[in-house]
């Protein structure tokens, strides 16, 4: 089955739907007996996420485009460096946004 036949699938149970099916409060007893929904644990997203900012620090940390663009972008110069600092963290930034974006159309 495609997604183009959705609508028309939809269609025909509409029109055959006569209302709720009675269950003699079967469905009602079923949602009270099943557990809660469990929260998401922020610790492992926190440690991740600092664990990729070390990585990158470190790896990042020797070379001198780094520390030239830092240290032009403080001083208010924008220079190559400066720009390049900058365009990654708005790419990622950006990045992060989307990711967000898209994990809360998920849910």
């Amino acid at each position: 089955m495609n997604h183009s036949d959705d609508h028309e699938i939809e269609a025909l149970l509409q029109a055959q739907f006569e209302g709720s099916v009675p269950d003699d409060g079967f469905s009602d007893r079923l949602l009270q007996q099943l557990p809660s929904r469990r929260r998401r644990a922020a610790c492992p997203l926190l440690v991740g996420i600092l664990a990729g900012m070390a990585a990158c620090w470190l790896s990042l940390s020797s070379t001198p485009l780094l520390r030239i663009g830092w240290q032009d972008w403080i001083s208010g110069e924008l220079s190559m460096p400066a720009i390049t600092l900058l365009s990654g963290m708005v790419g990622m930034s950006l990045l992060a946004l989307l990711w967000t974006m898209m994990e809360a159309e998920d849910h």
